[in-house]
């Protein structure tokens, strides 16, 4: 039968944090999607250049989208596509992982084959049909995956950490340790990889919090110091020791000095998000609000803290409705009603969260006024005011760098939210998106569950 194995990892949203995420002191509210990334790998000896691999990742879901490699340990393990194609984000993934394995590459299988599937959610579904098994479905275009608009929930991070699980998973099977993706020291493995790869592909090293969430799932972030990927060394054939063994000292090393404290959203309340159909520039977005940043400070440091003070309060909210739905169920369960049949009590454990999100929301609004940078721009400020008179909504945002990709509310699981905007003008250019929060995050699957979906 060979070798088959499956992996799959979520999307995110960063519900708390958003440009703070860039610097280490600050913590970041992450929550993981259900919607996920898929990778199906298989591998087996062919005839085949002597020394050399072969590693084809193809897309059938995107018009057969197809990249084919050819690598080496004699030229660094740089990836050679056949058809002269280009796509950074499978480059560096390849790369990396078969440096890091730079000494057990003699035992793997030369031909490594890996299938790429993504859930519907996280690209546009106009001009779609639907491919499906009595496990899976999935949306299938006509277009190739770089002509098709992403919804912003992450899909190059989740592409690097389930590519990166893949390539990993083959080039330890040969190792007395196979690959576990409930393994703590494997999951590190796979993630610092991935962030690596992740940060070469974009050309810039950001915040990672992304790839942290499609390998960790729901969690609070701190991020790595940049540092600890600039430094790697360049790529040079000749000198293919040296990159491998930087590698090795960075993706073990123990002082990433990351937070990824496993979260969850407090019991009866569940993440909402609406695709806006539009569309923005995260990459312009930042630099913009950097540029003001360092333009404006200490005003700017300022309001930054601010946000900052907000955030954390909105993050012990939080925590402080976990526990009282635990410590007391009954009048935990009067807090949620009132979201949904105001009785015209106010429970501060609400309002706590509400004025720190109010607060953060005045704070980027100033930002997008004085950047330049679309971060709560006027239309994302009408949506989300109208949101808040929405039965079971306890608050909303423009997640992660904010602009026009989407909107995220949480709301009570028993919201009639659907319904109650249905053919209203004021949120016809919203689509409620079929996700919810997932627990986990990268996530070994069967891959039986595939067949017939090539």
């Amino acid at each position: 039968m060979g070798y088959n194995r499956a992996f799959s990892a979520p999307g995110k949203a960063l519900l708390v944090g958003g440009y703070l995420v860039l610097d280490s002191r600050y913590k970041a509210y992450v929550i993981a999607l259900s919607s996920r990334m898929h990778a199906v790998v298989s591998a087996a000896n062919e005839a085949n250049a002597e020394g050399s691999y072969r590693v084809l990742v193809t897309s059938a879901q995107f018009n057969d989208d197809q990249w084919s490699y050819t690598v080496s340990k004699k030229e660094g393990f740089l990836p050679a596509e056949d058809n002269n194609r280009t796509n950074p984000f499978i480059e560096q993934v390849i790369f990396n992982v078969f440096n890091y394995f730079f000494d057990n590459v003699e035992q793997v299988p030369n031909v490594i084959r890996i299938q790429i599937f993504s859930d519907p959610e996280y690209h546009s579904q106009e001009n779609t049909y639907v491919v499906s098994n009595k496990y899976k479905h999935f949306n299938f275009h006509k277009k190739g995956i770089t002509d098709v608009p992403k919804t912003g929930l992450g899909s190059s991070a989740g592409l690097v950490t389930v590519l990166t699980a893949a390539l990993c998973s083959v080039l330890m099977e040969e190792s007395l340790t196979p690959l576990n993706a409930t393994n703590a020291e494997h999951l590190k493995i796979v993630h610092n990889l991935a962030q690596v790869a992740h940060c070469q592909a974009q050309g810039k090293i950001g915040s990672g919090f992304d790839v942290a969430a499609a390998t960790y799932g729901s969690i609070l972030y701190n991020r790595f110091a940049p540092d600890l990927v600039s430094d790697l060394p360049k790529m040079n054939p000749k000198h293919i020791r040296q990159y491998h063994r930087a590698l090795v000292a960075l993706v073990e090393r123990i002082d990433w000095n990351i937070s990824t404290e496993r979260i969850k959203l407090p019991r009866g309340l569940k993440l909402i998000m609406g695709d806006v159909n539009s569309g923005s520039e995260t990459v312009k977005l930042v630099a913009k609000v950097k540029r003001w940043y360092q333009e404006n400070l200490p005003r700017s440091l300022e309001i930054y803290e601010k946000i900052n003070d907000n955030n954390m309060k909105v993050i012990v909210g939080f925590s402080k409705l976990n526990q009282l739905s635990e410590t007391n169920p009954e009048y935990y369960k009067k807090i949620l009603e009132s979201l949904i049949q105001p009785s015209g009590k106010k429970y501060v454990e609400l309002e706590e969260i509400q004025d720190a999100v109010n607060t953060i929301r005045e704070q980027f609004r100033i930002i997008t006024q004085e950047s330049g940078a679309d971060v709560e721009p006027s239309i994302q400020t009408e949506l989300l005011d109208a949101c808040m008179n929405l039965k079971g909504v306890l608050t909303g945002v423009v997640p992660g760098a904010g602009g026009y990709d989407a909107i995220s509310l949480i709301a009570t699981e028993n919201t009639e939210l659907f319904q109650e905007t249905e053919n209203r003008e004021d949120f016809k250019n919203v689509s409620w998106l079929k996700i919810k929060q997932a627990d986990l995050g990268l996530m070994e699957e069967d891959y039986l569950h595939y067949k017939g979906l090539e």
